[in-house]
């Protein structure tokens, strides 16, 4: 039972600290509402057409492609820490894994995903 009791007063601590926080933004805060600050925020920019707008599958599938791109670095980071104790294997098996990814890449290009035409 006296394992809990720190993380109890982190969580106590964490709550406190929200708690006060909130209540300084309500007492001090601004809230004088127009027009403009009603508007969606664009990045800077006015909003421009529906908000229902649909997007092209192409910023999907560069994003999917992204995904498995930064996946692959985040599996060869414990590889290289461990490559010298891995050896031949490991770098075996690393260039068998980004050979299928080169693959996957080589095959996104060819099916046209990676152009902005």
């Amino acid at each position: 039972m006296l394992t809990w009791v720190p993380i109890g007063v982190t969580i106590g601590f964490a709550a406190l600290v929200v708690a006060i926080m909130v209540t300084i933004n309500r007492l001090v805060a601004p809230r004088h509402r127009s027009p403009v600050k009603d508007l969606p925020f664009e990045c800077g920019n006015p909003p421009s057409g529906s908000a229902w707008g649909r997007f092209s599958v192409h910023f999907y599938l560069v994003a999917i492609l992204f995904l498995v791109f930064d996946v692959e670095v985040i599996l060869l980071i414990p590889w290289a820490a461990e490559i010298r104790r891995l050896a031949g294997f490991g770098l075996g098996e690393a260039l068998i894994f980004i050979a299928v990814l080169v693959v996957g890449l080589v095959y996104a290009w060819q099916r046209g995903a990676l152009d902005w035409d």
